[in-house]
């Protein structure tokens, strides 16, 4: 058996089920192997596509993928899929294939090239090693969250593996939940207990129903409003204390109820310049706590008062231990003292009065907020539209969403059911990935609608992967909101009387280039356009439906501001 069969059968075994790639001559025969073993290959058309579906199936489904990808160029064409892959620690196996000879037209250094974009590296030196190399990258991958490049030098793929080595028993890793340490989660309990209005903000730490239900029940204890950053966005749904999410995305009303916090707790949360508004949501004497399982990455945007190094739930469920053990030792102190027990373990009202459960009823959603309908004849107000389409759209959804002036509107305006529900691969702020990113979460999240929420200019740069969506079956929604232009640079230079002729583009029916590649399309002016949509629902949604909106392009988004602060 040659190296790039053994590692194939390896990394299969090792758990890695699901493969996105485009397959060149280096990567054939690995790829083969992996499909021979069990694995699923997607085809995509571009590798950067590859990449980021890779990326946000690991995200949805909270299992490792990988990515396969022909040495040099299969690598190059991949890194801004892979950099936001990196920069969001999402545990991503990187296969490529490897020239070492310099004067090799494929040659690059890709392990310079992988680690200048934040990721890992690794690589499979011999016949005798080649399995256990290749398992070790999984391993770091799945129990570091990191993403990794496991580089494939050819010389070595062809070499024959001893029989041996290639039979080994192979047990995928799992990464061990880290306990918090005693003092620290003390010191959290005596924080939360002086706490008159906390607020507790989750992020992609939190992402699972045992953190939300132990996060949910702390929060209950201690009075505090529940929020996430956009990547755990649905986390609370449903909740009647949830404020959606936290930062530039969060409603009036949302930003006003954090500002009043005394204390804010978070959860898995970097509460970075985005999840804070650049420290705009923290008021001056507000204590703030962070909880997240990586010591490095506690106060690493912003000076904590408190640093907890543990798995989110077993912190949170830790606390309320603590919380109960301290309780009942107050009660025995008093029985001693002969004075009257305090019974049971009643809840502090914190921020949870009536009147703010009233108020985040009717004003915290982005749609329930009053707004001037801007839609004329030939566009509608991406408001408009968003609602509209969170009212047509079947509750169980998974949206990924592109970059641009556009994002916040699919991403606040259409409600997701869980934390499942959105997939945010922002980390980069790259525009093109949104379509790749729900062809990901789609195959993540088979039981689900897939909708994709796109602007034209990034529709357009990745436009290839429509043809995948139409080859693998989905029955996905994209919503291409078309003003015609880098509306992020339009609204950001044109206020001050710069020229604009380079963000701005002739008219594209995008609708016809989607029906080149087998869509159902509709062209969307007005809020009658989308019966269309509501058709297409009601058939049996046996081609992809593309609805090339015309929205206003009169005005920026109201988060925009917020995103070039940060330039």
């Amino acid at each position: 058996m040659k190296v790039a069969e053994a590692v194939g059968r390896a990394l299969y075994a090792a758990g890695v089920g699901q493969v996105f790639g485009v397959v060149g001559s280096g990567n054939f025969h690995l790829t083969n192997a992996m499909v021979a073993a069990g694995s699923r290959f997607v085809a995509a058309r571009h590798e950067g596509g590859a990449a980021t579906m890779a990326d946000a199936y690991a995200r949805i489904s909270g299992t490792v993928a990988a990515l396969s990808v022909h040495q040099g160029p299969g690598l190059t064409n991949a890194m801004t899929g892979i950099a936001e892959a990196a920069k969001s620690r999402t545990p991503l196996l990187v296969l490529a294939a490897e020239v070492t000879e310099p004067r090799s037209n494929f040659y690059v250094d890709q392990e310079a090239l992988a680690r200048s974009v934040g990721a890992v590296t690794a690589r499979v030196t011999s016949a005798e090693d080649a399995v256990t190399e290749a398992l070790d990258a999984v391993w770091r991958a799945v129990c570091e969250r990191r993403t990794v490049l496991l580089n494939l030098p050819l010389s070595v793929q062809v070499l024959d593996v001893p029989e041996d080595v290639w039979a080994l028993t192979v047990v995928p890793p799992e990464r061990a939940s880290v306990e918090p340490e005693f003092a620290a989660v003390e010191a959290l309990a005596r924080v939360l207990d002086k706490s008159r209005r906390p607020v507790f903000v989750a992020g992609r730490g939190a992402r699972s129903p045992g953190a939300r239900d132990a996060l949910a029940a702390l929060a209950e204890r201690h009075g505090a409003l529940l929020a996430t950053s956009a990547v755990a966005r649905g986390l609370f749904h449903g909740d009647p204390w949830s404020l959606d999410v936290s930062g530039g995305f969060a409603s009036p009303l949302a930003a006003e109820l954090i500002q009043e916090a005394d204390l804010i707790v978070g959860w898995g949360c970097a509460l970075n310049m985005w999840t804070m508004r650049h420290g705009r949501l923290i008021g001056p004497d507000t204590t703030v706590v962070q909880v997240d399982d990586d010591a490095s990455a506690l106060g690493a945007h912003r000076e904590v008062h408190l640093g907890v190094t543990g798995d989110v739930e077993l912190t949170a469920r830790r606390a309320l231990e603590t919380d109960d053990a301290n309780r009942q030792a107050q009660q025995g102190e008093q029985a001693r003292q002969g004075q009257q027990a305090q019974r049971g373990q009643p809840a502090r009202q914190g921020l949870r009065t009536a009147d703010i459960g009233a108020a985040i009823a009717a004003r915290v959603r982005w749609r329930d907020v009053p707004y001037e309908d801007t839609s004329s004849r030939e566009r509608i107000d991406p408001r408009t539209l968003s609602i509209a389409l969170d009212d047509i759209l079947p509750v169980e959804r998974v949206i990924g969403v592109d970059s641009g002036n556009f994002m916040g509107y699919p991403s606040m305006y259409l409600s997701v059911p869980d934390e499942n529900g959105l997939c945010f691969t922002q980390a980069f702020q790259s525009i093109g990935l949104g379509l790749a990113t729900a062809i990901g979460a789609a195959l993540a999240r088979p039981d689900r609608l897939p909708v994709a929420a796109l602007g034209d200019g990034g529709a357009m740069m990745g436009a290839a992967e429509l043809d995948t969506v139409r080859r693998l079956g989905l029955p996905m929604v994209v919503v291409v909101y078309n003003d015609d232009a880098y509306g992020a640079e339009v609204h950001h230079f044109g206020p001050d009387g710069h020229p604009l002729d380079t963000v701005e583009f002739p008219p594209t029916d995008i609708a016809a280039v989607a029906r080149g590649y087998g869509f159902e399309a509709v062209t969307v002016r007005t809020r009658v356009d989308l019966k269309a949509v509501e058709d297409w629902l009601a058939g049996p949604r046996s081609a992809p439906l593309l609805i090339d909106a015309k929205v206003v392009a009169d005005r920026g988004a109201w988060w925009l501001e917020e995103a070039f602060r940060g330039h």
